[in-house]
């Protein structure tokens, strides 16, 4: 089955950085565009990013320039550099996929970014 499992989350000031990285298994990888979504509190869950199978990074208008969206296709993963992170970033953050018209996620790792 397919599974997506998220890591790297954790407590960062503002104007630091955080990677995060998300594993897949249970789908031909390199075959998928993967992405990024964000939950804040209290707000709905919004798309961050997508790295297509080409691939070719996409972002919203909130983290682009800021963040990075790669993936390894050997290993199966994918990462999102947060950079100039801001108070407004923190969010539980969750990996995605569209396999075969049905969205998966992760369980999303939770980024706090505070003073």
């Amino acid at each position: 089955q397919v599974q997506l499992v998220e890591s790297g989350g954790g407590l960062v000031q503002p104007g630091g950085w955080i990677r995060l990285s998300c594993a897949a298994s249970g789908i031909d990888f390199k075959l998928y565009d993967m992405n990024w979504y964000r939950q804040a509190p209290g707000k709905v869950r919004e798309w961050v990013a997508t790295i297509t199978t080409v691939p070719s990074p996409r972002y919203s208008d909130s983290v682009r320039g800021r963040f990075n969206i790669s993936r390894d296709n050997g290993r199966h993963t994918v990462s999102l550099q947060m950079n100039r992170l801001m108070p407004e970033d923190t969010a539980v953050y969750y990996c995605n996929v569209d396999y075969r018209g049905v969205p998966f996620w992760g369980t999303g790792t939770l980024v706090t970014v505070s003073s």
